[in-house]
């Protein structure tokens, strides 16, 4: 099966698996959970928990004992997503090819949305999987996603990247907002899969670093498609980091030469999953599509 069968078949039990584990739309309080899911359920590729299932697997798990772990990883990323799309932060009115969550629904209720989904995640990684035995895991799971996504990592990056708005290139700096506010939460979904798995320590951090080179990987390519993309293609507007003034890859080095770095990246990537995995892996073919994808 190719990457892409695999990852269409992936998104189907992620997507019923985030359909089971979400509040119905006519529990109480009903407008908040249909927020919920409609942002959600607005089309997203489900790169976190896709990758979480995937290091399981490469790691010798069985990546059905940590679906709903994993989605975890996507109710936080969806989190993240409605509270940087709001007035304040981005303000952008398109998201996955529909309006975003505070324009559908009014920005009290989004910043709510995003709470809900960021306590609900937790709710997920305490709980699942079962079984008192896993217990140690699951605390672990809950520690290493509560330091991706919070000062340290997915929030400080965003806090940094918006200090460094309209500020001169700076390469070191970029690279610590990327690795933070898109590469922490990437790597930890690497660590996830590892880590629910019970691998040791030393092979744990071998698929960290993975991680989070990965994590850039996904943003340099999401920097040039901020540039050549087009509204219909990525679903959202394209062009608004450099109308902003966002410290991105290509403001800092030329398009021509962001495009080498994710060739080079790419490259050492593959060979790293291939040194995990085996030839014929999917983390390699996973590499490929992230570097190469045009959404």
């Amino acid at each position: 099966m190719g990457v892409l069968a695999v990852l269409a078949a992936e998104r189907k039990l992620v997507d019923a698996a985030l359909d089971r584990l979400l509040p119905p739309s006519d529990a109480w309080p009903c407008r908040l959970h249909e927020a919920m899911r409609y942002a959600v359920f607005g089309g997203g590729k489900r790169v976190r928990p896709i990758l979480a299932r995937l290091t399981c697997r490469a790691a010798g798990g069985d990546p059905e004992t940590i679906l709903e772990a994993a989605c975890a990883l996507e109710l936080i990323h969806t989190y993240s997503l409605v509270h940087d799309d709001l007035p304040a932060l981005d303000n952008d009115t398109l998201r996955r090819g529909r309006s975003t969550v505070h324009v559908a629904y009014g920005e009290a209720l989004a910043i709510l949305v995003g709470d809900a989904l960021l306590s609900e995640a937790f709710r997920v990684l305490g709980t699942y999987p079962g079984g008192d035995e896993l217990a140690p895991r699951r605390v672990e799971a809950c520690r290493l996603v509560a330091v991706a996504v919070g000062s340290s990592g997915m929030v400080g990056g965003q806090v940094e990247d918006l200090e460094a708005t309209g500020q001169p290139p700076d390469s070191a700096r970029l690279e610590r907002i990327h690795r933070a506010k898109t590469g922490a939460l990437l790597a930890a979904s690497v660590e996830l899969g590892a880590v629910l798995t019970g691998v040791d320590t030393p092979t744990r951090e071998r698929f960290t670093r993975f991680g989070q080179s990965l994590g850039l990987l996904f943003q340099i390519a999401d920097d040039i498609l901020d540039v050549t993309g087009t509204a219909s293609s990525l679903g959202k507007s394209p062009g608004k980091d450099a109308a902003a003034g966002k410290l991105t890859y290509p403001a800092v080095y030329g398009l021509p030469a962001a495009r080498r770095k994710l060739s080079r990246l790419a490259a050492e990537l593959r060979a790293e999953a291939v040194a995990l995995e085996g030839r014929g892996g999917t983390l390699a073919a996973f590499v490929e599509y992230i570097a190469s994808r045009d959404r």
